[in-house]
């Protein structure tokens, strides 16, 4: 298993956050600049706890706020996470996440949804 393929399948935003050395090999210049641009691995670890968190925690519509605050990463990057839209089919719970990363003055969020069977993990739901 490869390294993108382990990170991508720990949890909520790391199928979301690209690193910049894939989005720029991938030329997605676009994301130059962005709050996403500036997240190491341990930004991101930071985010997917929060996200866990708040999906597991939080009721539709309330926020949770996070920061990369002693991650090493000199950016400062906080944002919220804010689960919504719950829907339960037998043993499975989804729910839509807005994830939002504020970082130099950028602003940017996604809104996955995120599903998990019993007591795992949430994982983003393929499209």
């Amino acid at each position: 298993m490869s390294a993108l393929t382990r990170g991508i399948s720990r949890g909520v935003p790391a199928a979301l956050l690209l690193s910049c050395a894939w989005a720029q090999a991938a030329n997605l210049n676009f994301l130059k600049d962005t709050p996403i641009s500036y997240m190491r691995p341990a930004d991101r670890q930071a985010l997917n706890r929060a996200a866990q968190q708040a999906l597991d925690t939080k009721k539709d519509g309330e926020t949770l706020e996070w920061s990369n605050e002693g991650t090493g990463n000199p950016v400062a990057i906080k944002g919220t996470v804010t689960p919504r839209d719950t829907v339960k089919h037998e043993s499975e719970t989804c729910r839509k996440v807005t994830l939002t990363a504020v970082a130099k003055g950028q602003t940017q969020s996604w809104t996955p949804t995120a599903c998990k069977a019993g007591s795992g993990e949430w994982r983003i739901k393929k499209q």
